[in-house]
Protein backbone atom coordinates (compact mmCIF):
# COMPACT_ATOMS: atom_id res chain seq x y z
CA UNK A 1 0.00 0.00 0.00
CA UNK A 2 1.10 3.40 -0.39
CA UNK A 3 1.37 5.63 3.13
CA UNK A 4 1.97 9.26 2.48
CA UNK A 5 5.71 9.90 2.16
CA UNK A 6 6.53 6.46 1.10
CA UNK A 7 6.22 4.58 -2.28
CA UNK A 8 5.33 1.02 -2.23
CA UNK A 9 3.57 -1.74 -4.46
CA UNK A 10 0.03 -0.09 -4.79
CA UNK A 11 -2.65 -3.07 -4.14
CA UNK A 12 -5.20 -3.63 -6.94
CA UNK A 13 -9.12 -4.72 -6.12
CA UNK A 14 -11.05 -6.80 -8.84
CA UNK A 15 -14.21 -5.04 -9.82
CA UNK A 16 -16.60 -8.34 -11.16
CA UNK A 17 -19.17 -6.98 -13.86
CA UNK A 18 -21.23 -8.82 -16.34
CA UNK A 19 -21.03 -7.91 -19.77
CA UNK A 20 -23.21 -8.93 -23.00
CA UNK A 21 -20.39 -10.24 -24.78
CA UNK A 22 -18.00 -11.99 -22.38
CA UNK A 23 -19.95 -12.55 -19.32
CA UNK A 24 -18.65 -11.89 -15.73
CA UNK A 25 -15.19 -9.58 -16.38
CA UNK A 26 -12.50 -8.88 -13.53
CA UNK A 27 -11.07 -5.60 -13.86
CA UNK A 28 -8.13 -4.96 -11.57
CA UNK A 29 -8.38 -0.94 -10.48
CA UNK A 30 -5.84 0.43 -7.98
CA UNK A 31 -7.27 1.64 -4.68
CA UNK A 32 -5.01 3.94 -4.06
CA UNK A 33 -3.28 6.33 -6.51
CA UNK A 34 0.74 6.45 -6.15
CA UNK A 35 1.91 8.99 -4.57
CA UNK A 36 3.71 10.06 -7.92
CA UNK A 37 2.27 11.40 -10.75
CA UNK A 38 -1.30 11.60 -9.03
CA UNK A 39 -3.01 13.42 -12.10
CA UNK A 40 -1.99 10.90 -14.18
CA UNK A 41 -3.09 7.98 -12.33
CA UNK A 42 -6.28 9.95 -11.25
CA UNK A 43 -6.83 10.73 -15.24
CA UNK A 44 -6.38 6.94 -16.23
CA UNK A 45 -9.02 6.04 -13.04
CA UNK A 46 -11.45 8.02 -14.47
CA UNK A 47 -11.33 6.70 -18.44
CA UNK A 48 -11.33 3.23 -16.46
CA UNK A 49 -14.98 4.24 -14.73
CA UNK A 50 -16.21 5.51 -18.22
CA UNK A 51 -15.06 2.43 -20.40
CA UNK A 52 -16.91 0.18 -17.64
CA UNK A 53 -20.19 2.58 -17.26
CA UNK A 54 -20.49 2.03 -21.35
CA UNK A 55 -20.12 -1.68 -20.92
CA UNK A 56 -22.46 -1.86 -18.24
CA UNK A 57 -25.29 0.32 -20.50
CA UNK A 58 -24.60 -1.77 -23.13
CA UNK A 59 -25.36 -5.10 -21.65
CA UNK A 60 -28.63 -3.69 -19.40
CA UNK A 61 -29.83 -2.81 -23.06
CA UNK A 62 -28.95 -6.19 -24.68
CA UNK A 63 -30.90 -8.46 -21.50
CA UNK A 64 -33.98 -5.54 -21.98
CA UNK A 65 -34.14 -6.94 -25.86
CA UNK A 66 -33.62 -10.45 -24.68
CA UNK A 67 -36.84 -10.28 -22.53
CA UNK A 68 -38.69 -8.29 -25.35
CA UNK A 69 -37.90 -11.03 -27.73
CA UNK A 70 -38.76 -13.96 -25.48
CA UNK A 71 -42.10 -11.99 -25.17
CA UNK A 72 -42.84 -11.86 -28.76
CA UNK A 73 -41.89 -15.33 -28.94
CA UNK A 74 -44.66 -16.25 -26.45
CA UNK A 75 -47.22 -14.66 -28.07
CA UNK A 76 -46.35 -15.48 -31.56
CA UNK A 77 -49.42 -15.66 -32.98
CA UNK A 78 -50.22 -12.23 -31.61
CA UNK A 79 -47.46 -10.61 -32.71
CA UNK A 80 -47.87 -12.45 -36.27
CA UNK A 81 -51.46 -11.01 -36.30
CA UNK A 82 -50.20 -7.24 -35.48
CA UNK A 83 -52.65 -4.98 -36.58
CA UNK A 84 -55.82 -6.97 -37.24
CA UNK A 85 -58.48 -6.18 -34.80
CA UNK A 86 -60.21 -8.97 -32.20
CA UNK A 87 -63.44 -9.51 -32.14
CA UNK A 88 -64.49 -8.23 -28.42
CA UNK A 89 -67.37 -10.66 -27.30
CA UNK A 90 -64.92 -13.35 -28.66
CA UNK A 91 -65.28 -14.95 -24.74
CA UNK A 92 -69.65 -14.83 -24.67
CA UNK A 93 -70.94 -18.45 -24.75
CA UNK A 94 -74.06 -17.06 -25.69
CA UNK A 95 -74.08 -17.58 -29.80
CA UNK A 96 -77.06 -15.23 -30.12
CA UNK A 97 -75.32 -12.45 -27.93
CA UNK A 98 -71.90 -13.36 -29.63
CA UNK A 99 -73.04 -12.51 -33.22
CA UNK A 100 -75.56 -9.23 -31.66
CA UNK A 101 -78.83 -10.67 -32.90
CA UNK A 102 -81.89 -11.86 -31.16
CA UNK A 103 -83.57 -15.22 -30.69
CA UNK A 104 -86.28 -14.16 -33.30
CA UNK A 105 -83.87 -13.57 -35.91
CA UNK A 106 -84.40 -15.05 -39.26
CA UNK A 107 -81.30 -17.09 -41.49
CA UNK A 108 -80.97 -14.09 -43.68
CA UNK A 109 -80.35 -11.84 -40.42
CA UNK A 110 -78.20 -14.31 -38.69
CA UNK A 111 -75.98 -14.51 -41.91
CA UNK A 112 -76.21 -10.64 -42.55
CA UNK A 113 -74.51 -10.71 -38.98
CA UNK A 114 -71.64 -13.90 -39.42
CA UNK A 115 -70.73 -12.03 -42.77
CA UNK A 116 -70.39 -8.42 -41.88
CA UNK A 117 -68.15 -9.53 -38.61
CA UNK A 118 -65.94 -12.05 -40.61
CA UNK A 119 -65.12 -8.96 -42.80
CA UNK A 120 -64.78 -6.67 -39.97
CA UNK A 121 -62.47 -8.92 -38.17
CA UNK A 122 -61.65 -11.79 -40.97
CA UNK A 123 -57.75 -10.98 -40.32
CA UNK A 124 -57.49 -12.37 -36.76
CA UNK A 125 -57.65 -15.47 -36.75
CA UNK A 126 -59.32 -16.91 -33.18
CA UNK A 127 -62.42 -14.03 -33.75
CA UNK A 128 -62.82 -15.72 -36.90
CA UNK A 129 -63.13 -19.44 -35.48
CA UNK A 130 -65.40 -17.52 -32.32
CA UNK A 131 -67.73 -16.44 -35.33
CA UNK A 132 -68.22 -19.28 -36.92
CA UNK A 133 -68.75 -21.19 -34.06
CA UNK A 134 -71.53 -19.61 -33.40
CA UNK A 135 -73.06 -19.34 -36.88
CA UNK A 136 -72.74 -23.27 -36.59
CA UNK A 137 -74.43 -23.69 -33.69
CA UNK A 138 -77.53 -21.35 -34.03
CA UNK A 139 -78.02 -23.00 -37.86
CA UNK A 140 -78.03 -25.93 -36.06
CA UNK A 141 -80.90 -24.80 -33.37
CA UNK A 142 -82.76 -23.17 -36.10
CA UNK A 143 -82.93 -26.44 -38.08
CA UNK A 144 -83.76 -28.59 -35.19
CA UNK A 145 -86.28 -26.50 -33.85
CA UNK A 146 -87.83 -26.85 -37.54
CA UNK A 147 -87.62 -30.94 -37.56
CA UNK A 148 -89.24 -30.98 -34.18
CA UNK A 149 -91.64 -27.94 -33.76
CA UNK A 150 -92.75 -26.85 -30.10
CA UNK A 151 -96.47 -25.42 -29.87
CA UNK A 152 -95.92 -22.31 -27.57
CA UNK A 153 -99.69 -22.43 -26.10
CA UNK A 154 -99.33 -18.73 -24.45
CA UNK A 155 -98.20 -17.75 -28.05
CA UNK A 156 -100.89 -19.20 -29.86
CA UNK A 157 -103.28 -17.57 -27.03
CA UNK A 158 -101.88 -14.18 -27.38
CA UNK A 159 -102.52 -14.35 -30.65
CA UNK A 160 -106.23 -15.66 -30.53
CA UNK A 161 -106.52 -12.61 -28.32
CA UNK A 162 -105.12 -9.85 -30.15
CA UNK A 163 -107.29 -10.91 -33.80
CA UNK A 164 -109.73 -7.92 -34.94
CA UNK A 165 -112.56 -10.73 -34.42
CA UNK A 166 -111.67 -11.65 -31.03
CA UNK A 167 -111.29 -7.92 -29.24
CA UNK A 168 -114.60 -7.20 -31.90
CA UNK A 169 -116.68 -9.50 -29.81
CA UNK A 170 -114.86 -8.96 -26.40
CA UNK A 171 -115.65 -5.35 -26.55
CA UNK A 172 -119.22 -6.52 -26.83
CA UNK A 173 -118.59 -7.94 -23.39
CA UNK A 174 -118.31 -5.91 -19.71
CA UNK A 175 -118.46 -7.54 -15.98
CA UNK A 176 -120.90 -6.01 -13.70
CA UNK A 177 -121.04 -6.49 -9.93
CA UNK A 178 -120.77 -9.46 -7.94
CA UNK A 179 -123.90 -9.05 -6.42
CA UNK A 180 -126.19 -8.97 -10.20
CA UNK A 181 -123.40 -12.15 -11.47
CA UNK A 182 -124.94 -14.12 -8.71
CA UNK A 183 -128.48 -13.02 -8.96
CA UNK A 184 -128.88 -14.12 -12.82
CA UNK A 185 -126.34 -17.50 -11.82
CA UNK A 186 -129.08 -18.65 -9.30
CA UNK A 187 -132.08 -17.95 -11.27
CA UNK A 188 -130.68 -20.27 -14.65
CA UNK A 189 -129.48 -22.52 -11.91
CA UNK A 190 -132.82 -23.22 -10.93
CA UNK A 191 -134.86 -23.73 -14.72
CA UNK A 192 -132.03 -25.82 -15.54
CA UNK A 193 -133.05 -28.35 -12.01
CA UNK A 194 -136.38 -28.08 -13.02
CA UNK A 195 -135.50 -28.69 -16.72
CA UNK A 196 -133.99 -31.95 -15.77
CA UNK A 197 -136.11 -32.95 -13.20
CA UNK A 198 -139.78 -32.36 -14.16
CA UNK A 199 -139.36 -32.71 -18.18
CA UNK A 200 -143.00 -32.97 -19.95
CA UNK A 201 -144.03 -34.88 -22.60
CA UNK A 202 -144.47 -31.60 -25.03
CA UNK A 203 -140.58 -30.68 -23.57
CA UNK A 204 -139.12 -28.12 -21.21
CA UNK A 205 -141.77 -25.41 -23.27
CA UNK A 206 -142.34 -23.52 -19.97
CA UNK A 207 -139.23 -22.88 -18.91
CA UNK A 208 -137.61 -21.94 -22.06
CA UNK A 209 -140.29 -19.11 -22.07
CA UNK A 210 -139.47 -18.30 -18.55
CA UNK A 211 -135.58 -18.32 -19.55
CA UNK A 212 -136.38 -15.64 -21.81
CA UNK A 213 -138.50 -13.46 -20.03
CA UNK A 214 -135.71 -13.62 -17.08
CA UNK A 215 -133.35 -12.53 -19.73
CA UNK A 216 -135.32 -9.72 -21.07
CA UNK A 217 -135.65 -8.17 -17.23
CA UNK A 218 -131.90 -8.64 -16.43
CA UNK A 219 -130.89 -6.97 -19.55
CA UNK A 220 -133.78 -4.15 -18.95
CA UNK A 221 -132.29 -4.19 -15.37
CA UNK A 222 -128.38 -3.29 -16.43
CA UNK A 223 -128.88 -1.66 -19.69
CA UNK A 224 -132.43 0.42 -18.74
CA UNK A 225 -132.92 0.56 -22.37
CA UNK A 226 -136.05 -1.15 -24.02
CA UNK A 227 -134.93 -0.91 -27.84
CA UNK A 228 -131.80 -2.64 -26.57
CA UNK A 229 -133.74 -5.44 -24.49
CA UNK A 230 -135.76 -6.72 -26.35
CA UNK A 231 -133.16 -6.24 -29.79
CA UNK A 232 -130.09 -7.73 -27.43
CA UNK A 233 -133.01 -10.45 -25.80
CA UNK A 234 -134.68 -11.61 -28.73
CA UNK A 235 -131.11 -12.11 -30.45
CA UNK A 236 -129.58 -14.05 -27.83
CA UNK A 237 -132.47 -16.15 -27.64
CA UNK A 238 -132.67 -17.20 -31.21
CA UNK A 239 -128.69 -17.52 -31.52
CA UNK A 240 -128.34 -19.64 -28.27
CA UNK A 241 -131.19 -22.06 -29.44
CA UNK A 242 -129.66 -22.28 -32.87
CA UNK A 243 -126.26 -23.41 -31.23
CA UNK A 244 -127.62 -25.43 -28.99
CA UNK A 245 -129.35 -27.65 -31.25
CA UNK A 246 -125.93 -27.66 -33.91
CA UNK A 247 -123.98 -28.44 -30.90
CA UNK A 248 -126.63 -31.40 -30.03
CA UNK A 249 -126.46 -32.78 -33.83
CA UNK A 250 -122.68 -32.73 -34.85
CA UNK A 251 -120.51 -32.17 -31.24
CA UNK A 252 -121.90 -33.31 -28.61
CA UNK A 253 -122.36 -37.11 -27.78
CA UNK A 254 -125.49 -38.41 -26.35
CA UNK A 255 -125.44 -38.66 -22.45
CA UNK A 256 -126.37 -41.80 -21.14
CA UNK A 257 -127.64 -40.25 -17.88
CA UNK A 258 -130.24 -37.93 -19.77
CA UNK A 259 -132.51 -40.37 -20.99
CA UNK A 260 -136.34 -40.13 -22.96
CA UNK A 261 -138.28 -38.98 -25.59
CA UNK A 262 -137.15 -35.45 -24.48
CA UNK A 263 -133.84 -35.99 -23.85
CA UNK A 264 -132.70 -34.18 -26.91
CA UNK A 265 -134.40 -30.75 -25.93
CA UNK A 266 -133.44 -31.08 -22.67
CA UNK A 267 -130.28 -30.97 -23.53
CA UNK A 268 -130.49 -27.63 -26.10
CA UNK A 269 -132.55 -26.22 -23.32
CA UNK A 270 -129.57 -26.40 -20.78
CA UNK A 271 -127.21 -24.75 -23.77
CA UNK A 272 -129.65 -22.34 -23.86
CA UNK A 273 -129.69 -21.57 -20.76
CA UNK A 274 -125.65 -21.05 -20.48
CA UNK A 275 -125.45 -18.80 -23.58
CA UNK A 276 -128.22 -16.87 -21.66
CA UNK A 277 -126.91 -16.22 -18.92
CA UNK A 278 -123.88 -14.98 -20.42
CA UNK A 279 -125.69 -12.41 -22.64
CA UNK A 280 -128.39 -11.58 -19.73
CA UNK A 281 -125.34 -10.80 -17.31
CA UNK A 282 -122.41 -9.97 -19.39
CA UNK A 283 -123.61 -8.12 -22.52
CA UNK A 284 -122.89 -4.19 -22.83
Amino acid sequence: MSVSGLIASPSRCCLRLSDCNQGLVCRQVPSIPIASKPKAKFGKLHLERSRLTVSFRRWKMQKTHLIKCAMDASYGDMASESGAAMFPRINVRDPYKRLGISREASEDEIQAARNFLISKYGGHKPSVDAIEAAHDKIIMQKFYERKNPKIDIKKKVREVKQSRVVQAVTSRFQTPATKFIVKTSIAFIVLGVLTVLFPTEEGPTLQVAISLIATFYFIHDRLKSKIRTLLYGAGAFIFSWLLGTFLMVSVIPPIPILKGPRSFEVLTSLITYVLLWVSSTYLK
